[in-house]
C-alpha cells in the first residue's frame, strides 16, 4: 500500500518523512522559540509534542543545527536562539563568548574537554564549529562541557594555545 507523503502508516503510527513536513517542523520550532524562553531540548520536545511533532532528540539535534540554535546563557537562564553561523560572526562570537565562558581546559591523544559555565557549552561549541578550524574534527557540546576532537596530537596542542589565548589564559 502506497500512503500519500506526511499520512500516518497504520502499523507504526509514524509521520512519513518529507521535506514539506520538515520546513513545518522547522517553522513551528522558530515560531515556539520565538515566543517563549525554551533552556532545554527536552522542553522544546515537549512543546513539539503538544503541536502535534512526536520527535526524537537526535531529530531535534539535527534540527536545531540546521536552524542555527544554540543555548545561550542570559541573566534570566539559558536558552535556545538563532546565530548566524557566518566564519566573521563565529569569530566575533568565539571572541566574545569564550572570555566570559571558559573555566578551563586539558586534554588527552587527540581530544580536548573545555569546561564553560552552565549553559556555556553550547554557544562556544556551536561558534567553533563555525570557525571551520582544520585541525578539528569536530565538537560534541553538553550543558557546561565541550568535547574537542583534532586531527592529531600536534593539532590538539596547536587548538589548545588557540583557545586559551582567545580565553585570555596564559599559554
Amino acid at each position: 500500500m502506497i500512503l500519500p507523503l506526511g499520512s500516518r502508516n497504520a502499523s507504526s503510527g509514524a509521520k512519513l518523512t518529507s521535506v514539506a513536513n520538515k520546513r513545518e517542523r522547522h517553522d513551528t520550532i522558530l515560531e515556539i522559540i520565538g515566543a517563549r524562553v525554551v533552556s532545554s531540548q527536552e522542553d522544546l520536545r515537549k512543546l513539539l509534542l503538544q503541536r502535534g511533532w512526536d520527535v526524537t532528540q537526535a531529530t531535534l539535534s539535527r534540527d536545531l543545527r540546521e536552524l542555527r540554535l544554540a543555548r545561550v546563557p542570559t541573566p534570566e537562564g539559558a536558552r535556545y536562539a538563532i546565530t548566524d553561523g557566518s566564519i566573521e560572526e563565529s569569530r566575533a562570537a568565539l571572541d566574545t563568548l569564550l572570555p566570559q565562558l571558559f573555566l578551563r581546559i586539558d586534554g588527552v591523544g587527540e581530544m580536548l574537554v573545555l569546561r564553560t559555565v552552565p549553559g556555556g557549552a553550547q554557544p562556544i561549541a556551536a561558534a567553533l564549529d563555525g570557525e571551520g578550524w582544520s585541525d578539528i574534527l569536530g565538537t560534541v557540546g553538553g550543558d557546561d562541557t565541550i568535547l574537542i576532537i583534532c586531527r592529531s596530537v600536534a593539532a590538539r596542542e596547536r587548538v589548545l594555545r588557540r583557545l586559551k589565548a582567545l580565553a585570555g589564559e596564559p599559554g
